[in-house]
């Protein structure tokens, strides 16, 4: 839930709660939304977008302690959505992923979108990673990136099997094109997708004041899965938590023997993916 907040430690208090939640049901990840940090602008009393978001990226190391404490602590792997980072004088949109070993990786977004551009100058990642973890490999695509399907293809060419969309839009057509395209995703790719989203309204923040959303977890299309493909989703522009039980091992199969095997059944003579010289056929 976005809202006004007077402290960090309200923040804090407000991160706890819901790890606790995601730790009481037995979760293995918790997945938290793009830039939900942005709370916090609401007490830095700093106007202009472009120089808020520069303080905001000054609350970096306490936001990574948070989080490394909080995964360690309850046990749980932590997609802590995405936080501005200031770096060498441009501003990042960054999702880091703190394992409950208490590692830490991040990923930085692809794709900004002219809304960042415009108003907080945000500058664009370089890099696809794929990430281990106790559960297997994932990989974390930040909103817009969902909307670029080599993104995806390329995550799945190496190795992930569930794919972690932190988002925040401010209209249901936003929104939709972050579901939609998890979605397809999620069927092009024979893998599981999780988008999580804003909620509420910061009424004291430029260029966040309202949101919409309803988060979810979808996989493939085919006769193992979840019917209609939706694992669990929550009802639109709701504050609470959704939990699902995700199966590899019906993933892999489903892989090798399925109704349709998107990822054996391309045509490789006809076309290719490549990145930074490296080809995914």
């Amino acid at each position: 839930m976005m809202k006004k907040i007077d402290s960090f430690d309200e923040f804090y208090t407000q991160v706890e709660y819901y790890v606790n939640v995601a730790a009481d049901f037995g979760s293995d990840f918790v997945c938290f939304p793009e830039i939900f940090t942005t709370q916090l602008m609401s007490f830095l009393e700093e106007k202009r977008p472009d120089q808020a978001v520069r303080r905001l990226a000054t609350y970096t190391e306490q936001y990574i302690d948070l989080f490394t404490e909080l995964a360690v602590r309850y046990n749980v792997n932590i997609i802590g959505g995405s936080h501005f980072v200031e770096e060498d004088g441009d501003i990042y949109n960054v999702a880091y992923l703190f394992r409950r070993d208490g590692t830490i990786e991040k990923q930085y977004k692809i794709h900004a979108t002219p809304n960042e551009r415009k108003w907080w100058g945000i500058a664009e990642g370089n890099e696809i990673h794929v990430f281990d973890t106790d559960c297997g490999k994932i990989a974390i695509q930040i909103c817009y990136d969902i909307e670029f399907p080599e993104l995806a293809r390329i995550a799945v060419d190496k190795g992930a099997n569930i794919i972690f969309i932190p988002f925040c839009t401010d209209d249901r057509q936003g929104y939709l094109r972050v579901r939609y395209c998890a979605q397809a995703r999620a069927v092009e790719n024979q893998v599981y997708t999780v988008i999580a989203g804003t909620v509420g309204n910061l009424t004291h923040v430029e260029n966040m004041d309202i949101q919409y959303a309803q988060s979810g977890i979808f996989a493939p299309s085919d006769f193992a899965f979840a019917r209609d493909g939706i694992v669990g989703e929550c009802d639109a522009n709701i504050d609470t938590v959704v939990v699902g039980d995700v199966d590899l091992e019906i993933l892999r199969r489903s892989r090798n023997s399925g109704s349709v095997r998107q990822l054996r059944d391309r045509r490789r003579d006809l076309y290719r993916v490549e990145l930074k010289g490296l080809k995914f056929e």
